[in-house]
């Protein structure tokens, strides 16, 4: 609940605190002495346009800053955390700044916010009656929810909701689908074009440089073969004339030298690793040269293949491992256009399940949702002539829409006819505030135990009534009161006397400027408030009895 207020610099206010506690409060006060500066007050939290003409002359500035007790409210502080705002011990407090010069700027316990936010956390926690831009029940979709929370229906209306989701996922898949297939159908000749011609070269990443070394020994195979012929020649001279040969010649010494000298023995483990290496590398250049070949139609196919792959690296792709990921690309959407009919007929097939059963629920929710609606007029219809609309007619209308939507098969509004003899309007064109704000309390005071708001503030709600219609609407109002904070702004003393809490409001004058107070009534205070009110002189006896009677019969 809203349990303090704070108003600086805002029109004729320069400071003011108004604390409020749970059930009925009302503020009272003469006419001008700045009750509706307090509403527009409330305005500036749940998200009303600033003007800057609304600051106090003299001020930079004008601040309103709202207190709320959440503690205990589950459902509200889940509302909250969803849109990032966290509550500290249960206390959330909103602030709206207004500048003459520069931006104005807005609050959330304390951290920079945005104004729309502070103006949509504001709506979870005050509905305002008496100035339509914050009436919530003015909306279809607000409407819709209430008669769904009525009815008890809202399972079955979100179970229409995830029906919805999951056909316009499916919808969605089978658009993209055909969307792909229209695309890859525009570029089916090319796919297939690059896909073959890949496919028919079948590069492999790792080619490019085993052609490049066989072309390179074809290119260069005569004077390999020379070169080895050269080598093997002088390492092994038939005629004894190898390195070879010569250097087996020549083991007889260095085995003399060794037996000679015992401490040179290791030299013949080195002649005999030198010799064996160099009859080693004869056999090698032998085979060597026996493989060599000249073959120059091997070399122009291999010089071909290396202009394919280069034609192909320009085309598709700087690398070859590009050039290869291209043609499977290309494959994939080529392999994906033929499976698209097959996804197709199983898409349309879920999407015809999924329709069936969207259009089953949809039907059973409008069927509760009439049978909700001529429950919710009947009870309102019984409110409305205690609140001084005996002729008053609601009724709830379902009208059908093209398709089905998140929300089921129809939209959802409130119709009221005030007066005989006129068909009922939608709620949101009724034109007098008071009288709005009387329906609105007939409807609150149905639905006090759904409403997750915690504090209805009621303006104009006693505009043209009063006698006894007036005492009926302030019980009314203490009524809901039960299940909300109220806070209403009345003219009447058969409202007022209903409250459980009074505070009236003045306008003052501080260093020759005016300036509102606020004051908490209790006792005679009260008593003399409810006397002014009735019209009599508020210090006769017989008006200070008639208002002590009030309380009475208020209490």
């Amino acid at each position: 609940m809203l349990t303090e207020l704070r108003i600086r610099n805002l029109a004729v206010i320069d400071e003011l605190v108004v604390r409020l506690g749970p059930g009925l409060t009302v503020l009272t006060g003469e006419t001008g002495a700045g009750k509706s500066i307090i509403v527009g007050a409330l305005s500036l939290l749940l998200g009303e346009r600033a003007s800057t003409e609304a600051v106090r002359a003299g001020a930079d500035r004008a601040s309103v800053e709202g207190i709320f007790d959440l503690s205990g409210r589950v459902g509200l502080l889940a509302a909250l955390d969803e849109r990032g705002v966290e509550v500290e011990d249960g206390l959330l407090v909103l602030k709206r700044e207004v500048a003459v010069e520069g931006r104005n700027r807005a609050w959330i316990n304390g951290g920079q916010a945005t104004a729309g936010l502070v103006g949509e956390v504001g709506r979870l926690l005050v509905d305002l009656h008496g100035q339509h831009e914050h009436q919530t029940l003015l909306s279809r979709g607000e409407q819709r929810e209430i008669l769904d929370a009525f009815g008890g229906h809202a399972e079955l209306a979100g179970e229409v909701r995830a029906l919805h989701a999951e056909h316009a996922a499916l919808a969605e898949r089978r658009r993209e689908l055909d969307r792909r297939e229209a695309e890859v159908r525009e570029r089916a000749d090319l796919l297939r074009f690059q896909c073959g011609e890949i496919e028919e070269a079948a590069p492999r990443a790792d080619e490019e440089e085993e052609i490049e070394a066989e072309a390179r020994r074809l290119s260069h195979s005569e004077e390999l073969l020379e070169l080895s012929a050269r080598l093997g020649q002088v390492l092994e001279d038939p005629e004894g004339e190898g390195v070879a040969v010569r250097l087996g010649a020549l083991r007889r010494d260095v085995e003399r030298l060794a037996e000679l000298d015992r401490d040179q023995a290791e030299l013949t483990e080195l002649f005999d690793t030198a010799y064996y290496a160099l009859e080693e590398l004869g056999s090698r250049l032998a085979s060597y040269g026996e493989g060599v070949e000249h073959d120059p139609a091997r070399l122009d196919a291999l010089r071909r293949r290396q202009d394919l792959l280069f034609r192909l690296k320009r085309k598709y792709g700087p690398t070859l491992e590009e050039v290869i990921a291209h043609g499977e690309r290309t494959r994939a959407e080529l392999d994906g256009l033929d499976r698209s009919a097959f996804e197709r007929e199983a898409l349309d097939a879920e999407l015809a399940r999924v329709r069936e059963a969207l259009a089953a629920a949809s039907g059973r929710l409008t069927a509760v949702r009439r049978e909700a609606g001529e429950g919710l007029a009947g009870e309102v219809e019984e409110i409305l002539p205690d609140l001084g609309m005996p002729d008053g007619r609601f009724e709830t209308a379902l009208i059908p829409r093209e398709e089905t939507g998140a929300s089921g098969a129809e939209e959802v509004e409130f119709r009221v006819s005030l007066n005989r003899g006129f068909a009922p309007r939608p709620l949101r064109r009724v034109a007098s505030g008071g009288e709005l704000s009387r329906v609105m309390l007939a409807l609150k005071t149905i639905l006090a135990r759904l409403d997750a708001v915690p504090t209805l503030v009621f303006d104009e709600v006693d505009a043209g009534i009063g006698g006894e219609v007036a005492r009926r609407v302030g019980g009314t109002m203490r009524r809901v009161a039960s299940e909300h904070q109220v806070f209403a702004i009345s003219h009447l003393p058969q409202i007022a006397s209903q409250a459980h809490g009074h505070c009236r409001v003045r306008k003052a004058e501080r260093d020759g400027v005016a300036a509102t107070e606020i004051r908490w009534l209790e006792g005679e205070e009260r008593v003399r408030e409810l006397a002014r009110m009735l019209g009599g002189d508020a210090e006769r006896e017989v008006s200070l009895e008639h208002a002590r009677e009030m309380l009475a019969g208020g209490d």
